[in-house]
């Protein structure tokens, strides 16, 4: 398995529940510390440290799992003829053998540019180290510049507002996540996070930076002592398309969650299943019990039912199931300014998508039971 994050090392939990003899090696190019990535986007307002966010050492989860953990070790080449991965690490290079190998990469963080972007730094926080830095870095009560009103971008600045910072958010939509929420629900969620102080700047962009002083495109001067991007994450293929393996917007896999080489799996935040790539946790969840039902001698195709997102966004909490981007319809919103249910209905009458507020996110498991699966089994 090549990669320790949560895709990796959910399926080495799966699999060795499922066959605790099954031999394992990890590959991974930091020290494989155990984490969940989900908490870095609200560890600031809990005062958490990136030592206190490590859930298992590398050591304790490889004797976990049977496993043998190859830490601060980088694949240089998949050998598909061979069947073996080329790796370079503490000792220096090496040859690991396998029967099936998994790429369990993840997504890397887009990257950010703008004229003057060399003169500051715009962070992007997408793993534990990232978040060491980012944390580190940061000065009590400073000024934090968010560049992207998207999922990542809104539970950040929720975190950092509570925290005690003052934060500014700029992005090129008129609302706030705007790719997941109807308009009425994104400007309620808007005003949500002004009420603890974060600004926004929506439907203008960063032209310019000059030292600490961002200049949007209508006119407006922000000053700031820490940036940070959060403007999404593109699906790392690198390793898989050097290899020969089929890549489009990821590692392109079958119902079995195969690659182009039939020895050869893929999962999580770098996989294309049928339906996309699908950077959220209850995908890879389900991606990888599937997969470990497969290489343990089950064969088993992936099932994806309607998969609800959470928004961590405490000053007003969302859950959000988005329809089919070509999906037509339209939204059907009912409920007060904090409780909102928002169903968006197609021509037929049927419901495609939902996103809910406050109390009304008690109705998830219910709604996403009425939603269209995103792959059938």
């Amino acid at each position: 398995i090549i990669g320790t994050g949560m895709a990796g090392i959910t399926l080495a939990r799966k699999v060795c529940k499922l066959d605790s003899e099954i031999t394992m090696h990890l590959i991974t190019g930091d020290d494989g510390s155990v984490y969940s990535k989900p908490m870095l986007s609200n560890a600031m307002a809990q005062g958490k440290t990136a030592d206190a966010l490590v859930q298992t050492s590398a050591e304790q989860f490889g004797a976990d799992v049977n496993a043998t953990i190859w830490v601060h070790t980088r694949v240089t080449a998949i050998n598909r003829t061979d069947k073996a991965v080329i790796v370079d690490g503490p000792n220096g290079r090496d040859v690991i053998g396998y029967g099936n190998l998994i790429l369990a990469v993840g997504a890397n963080t887009r990257r950010y540019t703008v004229e003057g972007h060399d003169t500051a730094v715009f962070a992007a926080v997408n793993n534990l180290d990232d978040y060491t830095h980012w944390r580190e870095g940061l000065e009590d009560g400073g000024r934090v510049l968010i560049v992207g009103a998207g999922l990542i971008g809104m539970e950040f600045a929720n975190d950092l507002a509570v925290a005690g910072y003052r934060v500014d958010v700029v992005d090129p939509a008129a609302k706030p996540l705007s790719r997941l929420l109807p308009d009425e629900l994104g400007h309620v969620m808007q005003e949500a996070l002004q009420d603890i102080g974060v600004r926004f700047h929506m439907g203008t962009v960063v032209s310019g930076v000059e030292g600490t002083v961002a200049h949007l495109s209508d006119g407006t001067k922000v000053a700031f002592n820490h940036a940070l991007a959060a403007i999404g994450l593109r699906a790392n293929t690198t390793l898989a398309q050097a290899s020969g393996l089929s890549v489009e917007q990821g590692i392109v896999v079958d119902a079995q969650l195969h690659t182009s080489d039939p020895d050869i799996y893929a999962l999580g935040d770098c996989a294309q299943t049928a339906a996309g790539v699908l950077p959220f946790i209850l995908p890879l969840m389900a991606q990888a019990r599937a997969l470990a039902q497969t290489l343990t001698g089950t064969p088993t195709r992936l099932h994806l039912p309607a998969l609800p997102v959470a928004v961590k966004t405490p000053a007003l909490p969302a859950v959000v199931c988005p329809p089919h981007p070509k999906a037509e319809g339209n939204w059907h919103v009912e409920g007060t300014r904090a409780n909102l249910r928002a169903v968006f209905v197609g021509p037929e009458g049927q419901s495609l998508g939902f996103a809910l507020t406050g109390s009304q996110t008690k109705a998830r498991q219910a709604l996403a039971r009425e939603m269209p699966h995103l792959l059938a089994a």
